[in-house]
């Protein structure tokens, strides 16, 4: 039971990281991009943001696997 959960957990956790470090700008137009009254693209700094928490996601889903 607790490795299924483990098991689970760890695959979200990646594929969400993959995603991220891949494509950042994933979800801009719903999660901020309605915040700006002009058509504008997401900021340098918001797309490393993206790629650093991909990383760090990938980091913990590897963490769930190993246990």
């Amino acid at each position: 039971m607790v490795q299924t959960f483990y098991l689970v957990f760890g695959t979200i956790f990646i594929t969400l990281g993959i995603l991220s470090r891949i494509k950042p700008t994933f979800g801009w137009n719903m999660n901020e991009a309605w915040k700006v009254k002009d058509d504008s693209e997401p900021s340098d700094a918001y797309i490393e943001a993206r790629k650093f928490g991909g990383f760090i996601a990938i980091v913990i889903g590897s963490f769930f696997f190993a246990l």
